[in-house]
């Protein structure tokens, strides 16, 4: 089981080059769980919407849309998801990433994620 990072779900959608060829394989291997989380959802619609993902436009309309299209699973901001993001003692101030690396670690699946950032936190990472 995999949860992705939004900048990976994007990757994916749009065949960006910039996805390893780790993680494109992992995430195209049918026997892995993939999951994208309601935050991920919430940063699309949000950075598109004032203009920090203009390409984006078309998973923008619709992102559970694609979350299903890509085959992937959603997931959902559990209250023990939001505990842990809001009590870890780690500097790092993004919301959404805070949320991710608490599902990834309450939930115990690794974050597929290129942002070294989100080593500070005690999840397993891959990418």
């Amino acid at each position: 089981m995999i949860l992705l990072d939004t900048h990976i779900f994007l990757w994916w959608l749009f065949d960006d080059p910039q996805l390893s060829k780790n993680l494109r394989h992992q995430i195209g291997n049918i026997d892995t769980t993939i999951f994208v989380s309601a935050a991920s959802v919430w940063e699309i619609s949000t950075k598109y919407r004032i203009g920090k993902l203009p390409e984006a436009a078309s998973v923008a309309e619709n992102v559970p849309k694609w979350i299903v299209k890509a085959g992937f699973h959603p997931m959902n901001i559990k209250p023990e998801h939001a505990q842990m993001a809001g009590a870890w003692k780690i500097p790092h101030k993004d919301p959404f990433d805070r949320m991710l690396a608490a599902q990834s670690g309450f939930e115990k699946i690794a974050l597929a994620t290129m942002d070294r950032m989100l080593s500070q936190f005690p999840i397993k990472i891959i990418q």
